[in-house]
């Protein structure tokens, strides 16, 4: 079963295993039936029907090869026409006969039979046509003509000849010709006159296949018949001495075909379901690809088509939505561009205020899917079930409908529902700014053994330029409980952390160093306890990294629910971490202590901050020493207050209890009383100072002390 055959033309498994659809059978049967046709009547017209893809060819081809493999004196002939292949009548009386002269054995039993049926041939064609019999040359033509003027030659003559010949050779010819249904009605018409009058010959009998409603409506639009099916049907009985009705397709039939199929697919591709996979393709298929899969044809088809796309995608998503997807792409192609133009809404990425602060209800936006399904071209009867299988792969839809979802599923499981992966659905393999799972699992395994080679290298680069979706699919493993190298992450991820180019996410809100910082504390808790020290001593080895550090030490030893500035350190381990960053960012800041405030960088300031999360006891009297060696209190606030576009809100509460735990607010006062005092004669010509001090007035603690008595204040 590695080596199905997808891409021809013939329903499933033809000859790759058991005949599931009882093919086989029912081709002994027809072979029977001829047998016994031929017994009653020296000539008849059989019709193999059945709808379109149900495998009237298959049983067809099987036919002619039973035949062909006959024992015993009255072998069959057979002789395949297309009726395709020529438009009028003449040529396609002169394709039977050449096909049917083709059939006949080479001995000298069948000259004659062979010279009259050319001689029929002759008589009932124009002269123009001949060379469809014989291929005549011009020299050819000339005694063709003087033979056809100089002698019997009426139609009735050759005839009978050829009744004669064909009825003393005593040999079968069965003339088969399929598809009927796909022809014009005037061709159609043809194809029967032949068959009922000009091929009614001894000896000689008609198979032929179609799809009986194509066909009826395709009589209807001829002249002939008119707009009434009663008529055609009439017309048709005429035709046919006996009808083979293809066996139905049933449910079991399709669900077995489909199973086996299914069971292929993933054996030509090494791949396997897991239980939870198969529950959630069974439910997709019993409830909604069944009623779409009803003939062999629309099965093969399906699996096709996912042979096809599925190599460049095996193992980068998930089985079972690249299976509905590649059921809406091959059966609902509208629907398909819909999920495109959709992207960001079925993925709940959308930044449209419209959408992500709508006020309708469930069935409200269930409606509006019905709606744009209708106008994908989704027929009125298939739209609910579209709807569901979209529900299936894309929670938001569920939630539209006024169900649960869970949208960690939808990424845990690389599903086209979650915005990290849908691309890959619509382009049919990984895309160039896109990392495959295989180079993703080879570097984190490279980063493991603490031997990095191209595929780490390109991790750690992809982690500075796509951060967010990088540290998203790292959780997903981490979720599924898969070991990763946390110390090695960590590390790399502390040396990235200054050379971040990822935008910002959810409208801006979550920017790409707090995706850093949020799953380097969950690295960080899955580390010993003892181990955590010592990495994030590591990781602070550089001025960026150490702020990375101390971001994850103290998301890690405070909870989300407490709003904490400061590194908890209950535990020996969060002491150890918190003197060993400390430390680190003393030994960074030590050259800054050489240059006057205003002139410290934005990692100086940054360290500065960051000293106030890890240790603020030890902050305090450092910054009080270089305030007294030489530091402006003013320049020193300008540089760790950015400025902001509203001035009233340069200092809130938060950054005022900052500023208490790094200076202490009385003796940051103090040193800035003189300048606090003169609101208007002596405020600082930068904008940015004088704001400072004007947010520092109005904050001022009921406890400042009091100026100095030459400060020009009355007491």
């Amino acid at each position: 079963m590695s080596d199905a055959r997808f891409f021809n033309d013939e329903p499933f498994l033809d000859d790759e295993g058991s005949d599931l659809l009882g093919r086989e059978q029912y081709a002994r049967h027809a072979v029977e039936l001829l047998g016994r046709v031929r017994a009653q009547t020296e000539t008849g017209v059989l019709a193999l029907i059945g709808p379109w893809g149900s495998g009237k060819s298959t049983v067809l081809g099987k036919v002619i090869r039973l035949l062909q493999r006959q024992d015993g004196g009255d072998d069959w002939l057979i002789a395949e026409l297309n009726p395709w292949l020529y438009s009028d009548l003449e040529t396609l009386t002169a394709a039977l006969f050449s096909e049917v002269r083709a059939a006949l054995p080479k001995g000298r039993r069948w000259s004659e039979v062979r010279k009259t049926l050319g001689g029929f041939g002759q008589a009932i064609s124009p002269l123009g046509k001949l060379t469809a019999l014989a291929g005549l040359d011009s020299e050819g033509l000339i005694k063709a003509f003087s033979d056809r003027i100089s002698g019997d030659t009426s139609a009735s003559a050759a005839k009978r000849k050829a009744e004669d010949a064909l009825r003393r050779a005593g040999q079968p010819v069965l003339v088969v010709m399929d598809d009927l249904d796909r022809l014009t009605p005037d061709e159609l018409l043809l194809v029967f006159k032949l068959v009922r009058l000009v091929g009614h010959l001894p000896n000689v009998y008609y198979l032929i296949s179609f799809d009986e409603q194509t066909l009826l409506d395709v009589l209807q639009r001829s002249d002939l018949v008119g707009n009434s099916e009663g008529r055609a049907r009439e017309f048709l009985e005429k035709i046919i001495q006996v009808r083979l009705d293809l066996p139905a397709f049933r449910e079991r039939d399709a669900a077995a075909m489909s199973i086996r199929a299914l069971n292929a697919l993933l054996d030509s591709h090494g791949l396997s379901m897991t239980p939870g996979e198969e529950r959630r393709f069974s439910e997709a298929y019993f409830r909604h690809l069944q009623d779409r899969l009803q003939t062999p044809r629309a099965v093969k088809r399906y699996f096709g088509q996912a042979d096809a796309t599925l190599s460049s995608l095996a193992g980068n998503v998930d089985l079972v939505d690249f299976l509905i997807v590649t059921f809406l792409r091959t059966n609902e192609p509208g629907v398909y561009r819909l999920l495109r133009r959709h992207r960001a809404e079925l993925t709940g990425t959308s930044i449209d205020p419209a959408q992500r602060h709508s006020t309708q209800q469930p069935g409200e936006r269930a409606e509006r899917w019905r709606n744009r399904l209708g106008e994908a071209g989704v027929a009125e009867e298939h739209i609910k079930g579209v709807l569901n299988l979209l529900a299936l792969l894309f929670p938001k839809v569920q939630q539209d409908l006024g169900n649960g979802s869970d949208t960690k599923a939808a990424a845990q499981r690389r599903g086209i529902g979650s915005t990290d992966y849908f691309d890959r659905y619509m382009v049919f393999g990984v895309p160039d700014d896109d990392l495959p799972e295989a180079v993703f699992d080879q570097a984190l395994a490279q980063l493991t053994a603490d031997a990095p080679g191209e595929e780490a290298a390109e991790l750690l680069l992809r982690l500075r330029d796509d951060t967010h979706r990088i540290t998203r699919r790292i959780e997903q493993r981490r979720s599924a409980g898969i070991r990763l190298p946390a110390a090695a992450l960590l590390k790399a991820m502390a040396d990235s952390y200054g050379q971040l180019t990822a935008e910002p996410e959810m409208m801006g809100l979550v920017n790409s160093g707090m995706s850093l910082q949020f799953l380097a504390r969950d690295l960080l808790t899955d580390l010993p306890p003892e181990q955590r020290a010592p990495v994030l001593a590591a990781m602070a080895a550089t001025p960026d990294g150490t702020v990375l550090a101390t971001r994850t030490l103290h998301r890690a030893t405070n909870s989300d629910n407490d709003d904490s500035e400061e590194v908890q350190t209950t535990e020996d381990w969060s002491l150890q971490a918190r003197d060993a960053v400390t430390e680190q960012i003393a030994q960074h800041l030590a050259p800054s202590t050489g240059r006057p405030a205003e002139e410290l960088t934005e990692s100086d300031t940054d360290l500065i901050w960051m000293w106030r999360h890890t240790h603020p006891d030890s902050l305090r009297p450092w910054l009080r020493q270089r305030l007294d060696n030489g530091w402006e209190p003013l320049p020193l606030l300008g540089q760790l207050l950015h400025p902001t576009p509203r001035p009233h809100r340069l200092i809130d509460e938060s950054v005022l209890a900052g500023l208490d735990a790094m200076f202490g607010l009385d003796d940051l006062y103090t040193r800035l009383g003189p300048l606090l005092q003169s609101e208007t004669g002596n405020s600082p010509a930068d904008e940015h100072h004088a704001n400072i001090l004007r947010a520092l007035r109005e904050h001022r603690p009921a406890t400042s002390p009091t100026p100095p008595p030459d400060s020009g204040a009355t007491t």
